[in-house]
This record gives C-alpha cells, structure tokens and sequence, in this order.
C-alpha cells in the first residue's frame, strides 16, 4: 500500500510538470527561456530523460535556425568536376567518405547536379557512359530557409542534400538532411565514429593520419614523436582551437609542431576528426603539383 501512496503522490506532480510544458508552448518565443527551465527541472525530477530533454531544446532551437546557420560554407565543400576523368574523382570520393556529391562544370559556383558515390560503379563497368547520365536534379535553397520548412522538405521530396544560394543566387554552401537531423539529436554515429573503444587515430589510403578530436595530446605526441603542449588542454580539439583562436571550421587547416591539423567532420560545435600530415609531406605535395 505504502508504494501505492507513493506513487500516488507523484502523479499530480508529474501531471503538473507536462500541463506546465504543454502550457508554456503556446505563448511564443518570449516564454522559451521559461520552458527551458521547465525542461531542465523535469529532467531534475526525472520526469525525463537527459536525452529526451536534449532534443526537445534542439527542437526549440531549431525553430529559429535557417539554412546558412548550419550550412558548409562553399568554400568548404567536396564538389566533383563533371570533366574530370574517372580516376580523380574516384580518389576524391574515398578520401572524403561521402556518399552524395555536387557535381560542377567549368567553375565552383555552377553546380549541375548530384552524384552518389554508389553510382560511379556504374562508369567501371560501362567505361562509354556520360557522367552527366547518372546525375540527379539538384536541389536549391536559399540561405533564409526555415530548417524546419526544410526537414519537411527533405522528408516530402526524399532528397537528402541541399545546395544554399545567396541573395545574388550564387552558391554559398550546402547541407544534408543528418546536418538539420543532428540540431536536434546530436552527434549521429556514421562511418568516421569510434566503435567499442578502438584507437582515435587511423592510417588514410593517402598516407595520412585520421585523429578524433578529443583524442589525447599525449597520445598524439606518442604517436607523431612530436612535443606538443600539454600543460594546458588535454585534447588535440581543444589544443587546435587554442591556435586558431576559435572553433575549427570543416576543410580549414593549422599546422603546430610540424604537424598540419586539417578539419574533416565538426560536430555540435566541435571538430570530430582532423586530417594530420607532417608539414614536410605537405611541402612535397605541393611541390609535385
């Protein structure tokens, strides 16, 4: 009986924080710094689960987010070249690991259409095929777009990528439907994440190093038999930041200790993988080209 009464007790309780929730939707945004209160002392409470409180702030957020707050700049963006021949962008696609790809004719800003990497097996077998054929239509949207308007879109159309256009209708950058997906969930786990444990740092097919962000310094001075500092941040995310004097953006680059930090994935508002090539390598690189 004792458990009953207990449980008992806690109903009005329980009602009372969702009818408090329910009722602090409507009024609009000049409540929603009270329903962030409410949801952290329901999660308090445990009324909800922190996962669950999570992303139904990121769904609050959301709503006054717009494509260019989540987009990858244009300069940033893996784009295929409809001219170049098959083994360049076979390279581009492995070294990247994406799976949908603006594809561009004669400059940058003049995309054409969507490659999905799965598709170029397709010239492998049939060598005389156009590329331009297995090309997919496209998508625009402008910088404004609501993300909300755009998940429905990407959920209506089935697209999973989007090009953002400026004002001036020039290409300002692109996002995917796990971009928007992940303001509201976090981090999704793809083919870059650890699993059960592994080691953070991976061999390339390039030769190069992939490194998780919050890998340790002091593994990564063991690893690159370097001596980078470690008196003041115990990750290489936190170490790169400190460089840079900011967050990280994706495709930029530093180089410290001879060792160049090169952005492959943020997440949340952190650097989940870098690319790291020893500055020599980078040098000869250049050179040959």
């Amino acid at each position: 009986m004792r458990g009953a009464d207990n449980k008992a007790a806690a109903a009005p309780e329980r009602r009372n924080i969702f009818q408090k929730l329910v009722d602090l939707v409507s009024p609009g945004p000049d409540s929603r710094d009270q329903l962030m209160e409410s949801l952290a002392d329901a999660e308090q409470k445990e009324l909800i689960e922190p996962e669950s409180r999570m992303m139904l702030e990121g769904v609050i957020r959301m709503a006054d987010m717009i494509a260019g707050d989540v987009m990858v700049p244009a300069p940033h963006m893996d784009l295929l070249d409809i001219d170049a021949p098959y083994d360049e962008l076979l390279h581009v696609i492995i070294r990247t690991g994406h799976s949908r790809f603006p594809v561009f004719e004669e400059r940058r800003d003049n995309v054409i259409g969507i490659l999905l990497a799965k598709d170029l097996l397709k010239l492998q077998r049939s060598p005389d095929l156009s590329l331009r054929t297995l090309l997919r239509p496209a998508v625009f949207v402008p910088e404004s777009k609501a993300l909300n308007d755009l998940l429905r879109d990407f959920r209506s159309n089935r697209n999973h990528l989007a090009i953002v256009i400026d004002e001036f209708g020039s290409t300002a950058g692109l996002l995917t439907i796990e971009d928007v997906l992940e303001e509201i969930v976090g981090e999704i786990e793809d083919e870059f994440d650890d699993k059960d444990g592994q080691s953070s740092i991976y061999t390339l097919a390039d030769g190069g190093q992939r490194v998780a962000g919050d890998t340790s310094v002091a593994v990564v001075n063991g690893f690159f038999d370097v001596a980078l500092p470690t008196d003041e941040f115990d990750t290489i995310g936190g170490l790169v930041a400190q460089e840079l004097g900011r967050v990280p953006r994706r495709g930029e680059s530093v180089t410290v200790s001879g060792l160049v930090f090169s952005v492959m994935l943020t997440r949340g508002g952190a650097v989940r993988w870098f690319k790291v090539t020893r500055a020599a390598e980078e040098a000869l690189g250049s050179d040959g080209a």
